[in-house]
């Protein structure tokens, strides 16, 4: 939120795995119909089905963090709304932000600004269930798609995870760098009729967080 320059020094894979799929599907069907030994044909297609999974998998994930990146968050946010909507179950959300994070490359440099995502997203896939979604968002934002869980339960591991990070010394080549986050909450509910409306929800709670003093949760019934 305070720095939105990207610190991974990699781009940004901008291919969509739908299209990925359709190029790998037609491959396929050339190499089939190549007048070479059946052998052969198999060889490559193997060859070409292990490159296609690492395009795939470099198409939603950042390469900083090995998070899922904002594409890939874009893609199952809406799959989860509707599903949500559509049978009535729980669903929260929650847009986690670095506080102080520009103070941080100011201070110390980007390559601990790299260290530092790193080491939140880290704390973030091990606060989670691997049935909740976790992406880095873009900059020092991060989010979380918490699935069959109300509000008022999924703030349980997000304040866990706010005072872990908060109570863990990071050490950047032997200097101790000192962090904290806010946490903006939201869930579907009755009144939620559009994706942008629970993101819109999620990061007004996080803006009064920072306003409150960073270092906290707030959640969108405040």
């Amino acid at each position: 939120m305070e720095d939105r320059r990207e610190n991974s020094l990699g781009a940004n894979f901008d291919f969509p795995p739908s299209i990925l799929d359709e190029i790998q599907k037609n491959i396929e069907d050339i190499i089939l119909n190549f007048d070479i030994p059946e052998g052969n044909k198999l060889e490559v297609i193997k060859k070409i089905n292990f490159m296609y999974s690492q395009t795939r998998y470099m198409s939603v994930t950042d390469p900083l963090t090995g998070l899922y990146n904002r594409r890939h968050f874009e893609d199952c946010v809406e799959r989860e709304f509707l599903r949500s909507k559509r049978y009535k179950s729980n669903l929260s959300f929650a847009i986690i932000d670095i506080d102080f994070f520009k103070k941080i490359n100011d201070t110390y440099g980007h390559s601990c600004g790299d260290f530092v995502l790193k080491e939140v997203a880290y704390k973030i896939l091990q606060t989670f269930r691997k049935t909740d979604m976790v992406f880095r968002y873009g900059g020092e934002e991060f989010t979380v798609i918490i699935t069959e869980t109300p509000m008022e339960k999924a703030v349980i591991p997000l304040e866990r995870l706010r005072k872990a990070i908060y109570d863990t010394e990071f050490l950047y080549r032997n200097q101790p760098v000192k962090l904290s986050i806010s946490i903006g909450v939201s869930e579907v509910n009755d009144s939620t009729e559009t994706i942008h409306e629970l993101f819109e929800k999620a990061d007004k709670a996080l803006y009064k967080a920072k306003e409150n003093g960073r270092n906290q949760i707030c959640t969108s019934h405040l």
